[in-house]
């Protein structure tokens, strides 16, 4: 089983920052993706970017240049640095895993963006 903890999020002014960081532990195994999905009120789950395991990276066009994922393979975390923030941004931010058994999934974290 594999276990992801997420920590970060919150509430922000538009225009500001927050960095998202994710922990992976147990049985990991071969990692595929690390990412993030989120879901905003009314509005379906959608990805918001993926690091490879060989680093490769994805983001969805509306964060483009204003994220940036990362990872360190050595502690297993993943880490999402979101800056020019949009109230468009708001959602709960949920991490996951992708490995050849299955997909694991963090317990989400809620992202404000308002004045």
């Amino acid at each position: 089983q594999v276990q992801l903890v997420e920590s970060g999020g919150g509430l922000v002014q538009p225009g500001g920052s927050l960095r998202l960081s994710c922990a992976a532990s147990g049985s990991i195994g071969v990692i595929n993706r690390m990412g993030w999905y989120r879901q905003a009120p009314g509005k379906e789950r959608e990805l918001v970017a993926y690091i490879t395991g060989g680093g490769t990276t994805n983001y969805a066009d509306s964060v483009k240049g204003r994220f940036t994922i990362s990872r360190d393979n050595v502690k297993n975390t993943v880490s999402l640095q979101m800056n020019s923030l949009k109230p468009e941004d708001t959602a709960v931010y949920y991490c996951y895993l992708n490995n050849p058994r299955s997909t694991y999934w963090a317990q989400g974290t809620q992202v404000t963006v308002s004045s």
